[in-house]
């Protein structure tokens, strides 16, 4: 199990270490008028969306087998899924910001980027609380 909950938090880190950078990058974007650098931020968004999908799949795996697999249980569990959840939307929803940026589509200021890019570092905080804690 231990080996197991160690690949979860490697993976876990991983992924939002893109969680926290995408984001970061489409306050940039949002920013800059020349074209070249536009072109530039778009190319490092995709390279970092694509790299991201497959930490988001093997941290939730290595997830799911600690739950599944070890039979962990606790009300402090079923907030951290929902938690988990929203994180999914989340990651998916910075996939359509950045199609859109890439299509030239962007609706939001920097201002609502530099917002954004705050959320999942509450989502973090709130997991970690839930399972170091296990205030229920």
């Amino acid at each position: 199990m231990l080996w197991i909950k160690a690949l979860h938090i490697i993976f876990v880190i991983s992924w939002f270490a893109g969680l926290f950078y995408l984001p970061r990058l489409f306050v940039n974007h949002a920013m800059v008028d020349d074209a070249n650098t536009k072109a530039r931020l778009a190319l490092m968004e995709q390279k970092l969306y694509r790299f991201m999908l497959p930490l988001a799949v093997l941290a939730l795996a290595f997830g799911l087998w600690l739950w599944l697999g070890f039979g962990i249980t606790g009300g402090w569990l079923h907030a951290k899924l929902a938690l988990v959840i929203g994180l999914v939307a989340y990651h998916l929803y910075c996939g359509k910001l950045m199609r859109d940026f890439a299509a030239g589509k962007n609706q939001h200021s920097h201002m609502w980027y530099r917002w954004f890019n705050e959320i999942p570092v509450l989502v973090l905080f709130a997991i970690v609380i839930l399972v170091v804690v296990k205030p229920f």
